[in-house]
């Protein structure tokens, strides 16, 4: 009997959250059928999702960003066809790879000018822990630096860094020598920095929960008070990466030089995990100083010629399509329209971000029957007003949508780059009549509302 994936999947797709329930996750299974996310997929097209009824979701989210081309882009799944076909040497290991040669050759024509050397890997979470490695054996020094409410992933050297208590909470203890510092706080940067002690300062220009944005000044001075104290500026551009904000790296919007810039995510083309780290020649010369030391840090499967075939195609699609200079033209207008709401709404405290990384903020009204159902929400849960938005934005506009972070009323929207003037249309739309049902009490929002608060008062008594 043949294999076939196409027969699996059509055979046991109506099954899948059972099977997930019974073998995976199940507290995953619990929340999307709470919030009634639980849709069968079907196919993916670009920016769209359609479900066993063929009704077409419009994706916001790409995957947390992975598919900034959107999904099963054609130049992509080709590529990947012509690398299977061609029977190439993968992995030989004792040998170097042609196709990683190729697309670290590409990528350090986007970099700064003192970034002149890749590491590959298979995550930015891998990235971050090659970051961590190389710069305490580059500075021969002990501690790293990261900012309060940042993210830079899961595994024990990344989550040592993590600004989120929740994603920490018990897993510890973590890494030593790792600290935070508030995000957009020079004085208590340069403080921390002082001592002459701390390897690296590792920083998203962007961070990724709540989408908070720099001051204009703030990274330039990162980058001086980096290189007066001897840390390495670390640059985790994984989410914010390969034209996610209107520029090819977020760093590009203030014309900084990081000694590192660990990137993921978009580079994949959304099919083969592939993840790196671009750094100086010093970097590199000194933690690979010997010909013992060749293989001293690296990643079994991180240069397989899928992932970097895919990754050649992400760039000559990005290239070919204009993606990055969409993302600012469309990713501007959608900010500028939703913030021309706020004048009519109480709840809606702005729109913010840069290209199409987008975060929507709320906040507490003034009017006083509107100030007591906010404050019903919030002493449920912190941030649960939110979810009053994207649910109706999801079951009703069928777009799909997420909070930006734990105990923040914060919307994100991290959509594919090739988002078009009808896609922007239908998100502020959508947007102004989910806001404006807000602002009827009593109504079915609200009943939504009065719902999500049971659940979590219900959670809270467990």
């Amino acid at each position: 009997m043949a294999f076939s994936i196409a027969e699996l999947f059509t055979k046991h797709n109506p099954d899948k959250f059972d099977l997930y329930e019974h073998h995976l996750n199940n507290q995953m299974v619990r929340v999307l059928k709470t919030i009634g996310y639980d849709r069968h997929y079907k196919s993916a097209v670009g920016q769209y999702l359609y479900d066993q009824d063929d009704t077409e979701y419009l994706d916001l989210l790409s995957g947390f960003g992975v598919f900034a081309l959107g999904r099963n882009h054609p130049t992509v799944v080709n590529a990947l066809k012509e690398t299977l076909s061609l029977d190439l040497p993968n992995l030989v290991q004792l040998d170097v790879s042609v196709l990683s040669g190729l697309l670290a050759q590409e990528l350090l024509k986007t970099t700064p000018d003192n970034i002149t050397k890749m590491f590959f890997c298979n995550s930015g979470t891998e990235a971050v822990e090659a970051a961590i490695k190389f710069a305490r054996y580059t500075t021969k020094r002990e501690k790293i630096v990261f900012c309060d409410h940042g993210y830079h992933g899961l595994t024990m050297g990344a989550l040592s860094l993590n600004g989120e208590a929740i994603f920490r909470e018990g897993f510890g203890p973590l890494l030593p020598g790792c600290s935070s510092v508030p995000f957009n706080d020079l004085a208590a940067l340069e403080q921390t920095l002082s001592n002459k002690d701390v390897a690296a300062f590792i920083v998203e220009p962007i961070q990724g929960k709540g989408v908070n944005l720099p001051d204009d000044n703030y990274l330039p001075e990162v980058e001086r008070l980096c290189k007066k104290y001897g840390t390495l500026l670390v640059a985790d551009e994984v989410q914010t990466g390969l034209g996610r904000t209107g520029k090819f790296w977020a760093i590009d919007h203030w014309g900084i030089k990081p000694d590192m810039i660990c990137m993921a995510k978009a580079l994949s083309g959304g099919f083969v995990p592939v993840g790196a780290v671009a750094m100086t020649q010093k970097i590199m010369d000194t933690v690979y100083n010997r010909m013992d030391r060749a293989v001293v840090h690296g990643s079994t499967f991180a240069k397989n010629n899928l992932a970097m075939a895919a990754g050649l195609a992400t760039l000559h699609v990005m290239e070919e399509e204009k993606l990055v200079e969409n993302s600012a033209v469309i990713g501007t207008d959608i900010i500028t329209a939703l913030n021309a709401l706020s004048s009519q709404y109480e709840f809606l405290k702005e729109a913010r971000g840069k290209g199409m990384m987008i975060a929507i903020e709320f906040q507490s009204p003034k009017s006083l029957k509107l100030k007591a159902a906010w404050a019903m929400l919030e002493a449920a849960n912190k941030g649960l007003f939110c979810q009053m938005i994207t649910i109706p934005l999801f079951k009703e506009h069928h777009i799909l949508t997420q909070v930006a972070g734990h105990g923040m009323n914060v919307v994100k929207l991290l959509p594919p780059l090739m988002l078009n003037q009808k896609d922007r249309d239908h998100i502020v739309g959508s947007f102004d009549k989910v806001i404006a049902e807000t602002h009827q009490i009593p109504g079915s929002i609200w009943d939504l509302g009065k719902n999500l608060a049971g659940h979590a008062l219900k959670g809270k008594s467990k």
